[in-house]
């Protein structure tokens, strides 16, 4: 564990209240800060809306084709994106730098094709326009690289940079926007529309610059991360798995009695997706407490236990650091969840008094689903913690079949209740976290309770390459490049012969 962690451990060895400030301050602005940063982007293009007298159901159009093109990319990279990182961590661990480069090209050039394809049939039954279509999927193809790119930088630890890569999308779509619909005035539903993509444009730029900075720029094999995702196949899962279960609510109340037909294929559930959005913030002091905690106490405590399994620790010594993980990861698990209710008590407690100075009409079934969703975004904070702990601890296989649980409760728990009464959509959600947060909370004491057995016992006599789907492709392009190379020094050769001979 690197990056955030130094700072963090610098400011926490500090003494005093304003030290421990900083210190989640500086966690806070580095995890949380690019989330609000995008939700601010879009609130300040909804802002310059205003200003430009745009109409209600463009501004809705607007909305609803930035959300379904950066969820639809985000879904697109899901599957691969954890063994990914995992590959990227592999070659960072074995001090193989030259590889990060081409494994991050080689995989856009495998997901643009395919997701730019796919999105773009999409856009063409869904009745956008030529000029709407083309910039939904400019952004979409932006953002398959920009998720891309900030997995490789967050498996370096480099928060630093995915920040200012956000404030650079925000200051950029800003001004643009105001740019071109307020000054040159262009059509104000594509005006805004060019802004962002221009925003993520420049986001996008900023995090290669940062990449191709960091790494050596090298021709190595672009394919060899297609054989991570044979060999663990359940990160892919985990992670496309756990995005479906966490936006499936979503999508499936666009379609359900609140929702509503913006225009084609796009739909809005505008009375169950602002506070949606708004109950998601709730769960900020999670995500920055996981990476205190992991960063500050349990990493160290976790190094200690494995590195004796590797210098020859006694059994003695081996138990009693055991004993000491688990003490640890104990403590901080329940101070996480600890954390989380006191912060999803204080909001419930608080929104009629927030939220009657924000000007968004909430009604009262909007205030219903805003205070059924913040217990249920608490407890997928929680369980999610739980899982990103199973990962640590590499229960590859548990963390997928939890969130394959994840999945099919949230799914299926909603689906259910859309033919009752709407004030009880919330529900669905709420009881999917539920179940993600007991199974992965049973599987992780299931996991620790034969601790060194999984460390030691589970690992296969004989490393064995599985040779799936992924792996057979990674084989044939690399025949089909090496043969490509072999036709282009073929045809280098003779054009150097027929100048040979016409001298």
């Amino acid at each position: 564990m690197a990056g955030v962690g130094f700072t963090l451990k610098k400011l926490f060895h500090r003494r005093g209240i304003f030290a421990a400030l900083q210190a989640y301050g500086y966690a806070g602005a580095l995890c949380a800060g690019p989330l609000l940063l995008g939700i601010l982007l879009q609130v300040g293009i909804l802002l310059l809306c205003g200003r430009a007298d745009m109409a209600r159901t463009e501004q809705e159009l607007l909305v609803c084709m930035v959300t379904y093109t950066l969820l639809g990319s985000l879904l697109v990279t899901s599957f691969g994106a954890m063994p990914l990182t995992r590959f990227w961590a592999d070659m960072l661990y074995q001090n193989q730098t030259q590889a990060i480069l081409p494994a991050f090209w080689g995989a856009n050039a495998l997901l643009l094709p395919v997701g730019s394809a796919l999105y773009g049939l999409f856009l063409l039954a869904a009745g956008a326009s030529f000029v709407q279509g083309t910039l939904c999927l400019w952004l979409f193809a932006e953002m398959l690289v920009n998720w891309n790119a900030i997995s490789c930088l967050t498996s370096i630890k480099d928060y630093d940079v995915i920040l200012h890569a956000f404030l650079a999308a925000l200051c950029g779509a800003w001004l643009t926007g105001a740019v071109l619909v307020l000054w040159i005035d262009v059509p104000a539903l594509e005006g805004f529309l060019l802004a962002i993509v221009t925003g993520y444009g420049l986001m996008l730029v900023y995090c290669i610059g940062a990449l191709h900075g960091r790494f050596p720029q090298r021709e190595e094999n672009c394919w060899d991360f297609l054989r991570w995702l044979d060999r663990f196949r359940p990160l892919a899962w985990t992670g496309l798995l756990t995005n479906c279960g966490l936006f499936a609510h979503l999508v499936l109340l666009w379609h359900s009695p609140v929702g509503v037909q913006v225009k084609g294929l796009f739909f809005s559930a505008p009375y169950y997706d602002v506070p949606a959005m708004l109950a998601f913030l709730s769960i900020l002091i999670t995500t920055v407490n996981f990476v205190v905690s992991v960063e500050v106490n349990f990493y160290p405590a976790y190094r200690d236990y494995c590195s004796l399994f590797n210098e020859g620790g006694t059994i003695g010594e081996i138990a009693a650091a055991e004993k000491q993980l688990l003490v640890v990861l104990n403590r901080e698990l329940w101070y996480t969840a600890l954390k989380q209710l006191f912060c999803t008590a204080a909001v419930i407690s608080l929104e009629n008094a927030v939220l009657a100075v924000l000007p968004l009409g909430f009604n009262d079934m909007m205030h219903g689903y805003f205070r059924t969703l913040c217990v249920g975004y608490g407890l997928y904070a929680v369980g999610n913690t739980i899982l990103l702990t199973l990962l640590y601890l590499t229960d590859v296989h548990g963390a997928a079949g939890v969130s394959a649980l994840f999945a099919t409760a949230s799914t299926g728990c909603t689906a259910l209740l859309i033919p009752s009464d709407p004030a009880y959509y919330g529900f669905g959600f709420l009881l999917g976290a539920a179940v993600f947060c007991l199974a992965a909370a049973l599987r992780l004491n299931a996991f620790t309770a034969e601790l060194p057995y999984h460390i030691l016992g589970s690992q296969p006599l004989m490393q064995e390459e599985r040779r799936g789907i992924f792996t057979r492709l990674a084989l044939w392009l690399e025949r089909r490049n090496a043969k490509d190379a072999g036709a282009q020094r073929d045809r280098t050769k003779k054009s150097r012969r027929g100048q040979h001979a016409k001298h």
